[in-house]
């Protein structure tokens, strides 16, 4: 059977969320015990950022968060702030940035944030127990997880297994598994923010342009829940389209939805047409070209250009310049996904505590709860602050 070893709470997952509950707890004298079946804590924080980890958004608020309940969040968020992460990193002397729309990252390596987290954990008397691949759970008088090498036995559970984002990373369904086991409700999952994919004639008219981007606006028509309008850079790639704005817009989109994008935001393209300085087509794909890179406006030009050149000819063009209508095929998948939407539904939960309400000593945080933030530094602001509030309340 292995080593028995008994702890007052059992953390499943070393990343953001997990390893900040359990530095929480063991601030507060609790014996906390992290298990992971990956041979490093904290993989997807290494990865974030393009290496330097963005680690909150100034600007966090319940807004920023996709969930079938969006005020749920709000009570964590409100007693675990931006200000609160900051002041941890400023204790340990880790510079940082504000890049844009207050997103902040490490001036050095996002390895500093990990090594923070470490750091804290063992400050709190914390034991993390790598390579540690989870065999079973279930619930005696307290919770017993059984691994490969031992049993641990402890009154309280917090599962912060992550998503299904990033498989080659080691993401896994296990939280879900274990929500199921429990017979917690769960809303389906979907890949978020994540590129998106296009077929057919616009995938042959558009994927040569690979690499070429522009600033646009980009929402999503027909959502239910008011999908809010990102005004970021657009990507072309050789599946179809990603960049920060499709990144937002996806985590709204739903197959058969359609995009509309504003390729020339804050801009008249066809003013210097109407006002009858110039008269030909080849002027109105130059004025086109004044406001998108050129491949992509010889492109888009070709498949709309107008009919003639009539007042009404013209504000065709402008309108359908400031809403391309386009229909993706799909996403790229979890592969590509930079989290996963949708979750153990969150009717389940405390939002005071993320306490299961019929399971008591039982708790979910970070990504595996129905709660997904916004890219530029939301979802690690979730993870902190689910992951205060269970840690406080263990």
């Amino acid at each position: 059977m292995g080593l028995k070893r008994k702890f007052d709470a059992l953390v499943l997952g070393a990343g953001a969320a997990g390893l900040l509950c359990a530095a929480e707890a063991g601030r507060r004298g609790r014996r906390v015990a992290v298990l992971d079946h990956a041979e490093q804590a904290g993989k997807k924080i290494l990865i974030s950022g393009g290496g330097r980890c963005n680690f909150t958004n100034l600007h966090c608020g319940a807004e920023n968060f996709i969930s079938a309940n969006p005020h749920f969040a709000k009570s964590a968020l409100a007693r675990y702030t931006p200000a609160d992460f900051i002041a941890l990193v400023e204790k340990h002397g880790i510079a940082y940035h504000e890049k844009t729309l207050g997103q902040l990252f490490c001036d050095g390596s996002a390895r500093e944030i990990l090594e923070m987290l470490e750091e804290e954990c063992r400050a709190g008397g914390v034991e993390i127990f790598l390579k540690s691949r989870i065999r079973e759970v279930r619930r005696a008088d307290g919770f017993i997880v059984r691994t490969e090498a031992a049993e641990f036995e402890a009154p309280a559970l917090v599962v912060a297994t992550g998503g299904l984002s990033i498989p080659k990373m080691g993401a896994t369904a296990l939280g879900y598994e274990i929500a199921r086991e429990f017979g917690l409700k769960i809303i389906p999952t979907r890949p978020g923010l994540v590129p998106l994919t296009l077929a057919g004639k616009e995938r042959g008219r558009y994927c040569e342009l690979a690499g070429v981007s522009a600033e646009v606006v980009a929402s999503v028509e027909g959502a239910e829940e008011a999908a809010p309008v990102f005004r970021e850079k657009m990507l072309i790639t050789h599946r179809g389209l990603s960049g920060p704005a499709i990144l937002q817009i996806s985590s709204y989109w739903k197959k058969g939805r359609k995009l509309r994008i504003d390729l020339a935001p804050g801009k008249e393209v066809t003013a210097a047409l109407r006002e009858g300085k110039v008269r030909n087509l080849a002027a109105a794909r130059r004025a086109l070209e004044e406001v998108l890179p050129k491949r992509l406006a010889e492109t888009w030009f070709a498949a709309h250009k107008p009919r003639g050149l009539s007042n009404e000819d013209l504000a065709e063009m402008e309108e359908q310049a400031h809403g391309w209508v386009l229909a993706p095929s799909g996403t790229e998948g979890y592969e590509k996904a930079e989290v996963t939407a949708g979750g153990v539904d969150t009717d389940e939960l405390s939002s005071k505590t993320m306490e299961c309400r019929e399971v008591p000593g039982l708790y979910f945080i970070g990504e595996v709860v129905d709660v997904t933030g916004q890219l530029g530094g939301y979802n690690f602001q979730w993870a902190w602050a689910s992951g205060a509030a269970a840690g406080r309340a263990i």
